[in-house]
């Protein structure tokens, strides 16, 4: 699920009956639940609008979500293994990495 930015994780609780979830781009712990689609996506929402407006009514600045720029820091030779790898397969170092992590995730 996504609402400004942010991302809602869900699961179901059989037991429950119910969907529960989590804004998971936050340091903070930010739930939701609700017992179909339509009153789950409501929810997330609300629990976004609310975390957003605690921060503010506190004067502190909400996470944001993440920006897709990631710094990162290797050792010398494996950077120039990852260059050259992606040079062997026609690739920038950023697409050969991405798609690396995407594999893995």
């Amino acid at each position: 699920m996504q609402y400004k930015g942010y991302t809602g994780q869900v699961e179901f609780d059989d037991e429950a009956g119910l969907f529960h979830g989590e804004v998971v781009d936050l340091r903070d712990v930010v739930t939701f639940q609700g017992t179909s689609v339509e009153e789950l996506e409501e929810a997330f929402r609300d629990s976004v609008d609310d975390y957003l407006e605690f921060c503010e009514e506190r004067g502190e600045e909400p996470d944001r979500p993440f920006s897709g720029r990631l710094m990162l820091r290797v050792s010398p030779q494996l950077h120039r293994q990852a260059y050259t790898r992606a040079r062997q397969e026609g690739k920038s170092l950023n697409q050969w990495i991405s798609e690396r992590l995407e594999q893995a995730g």
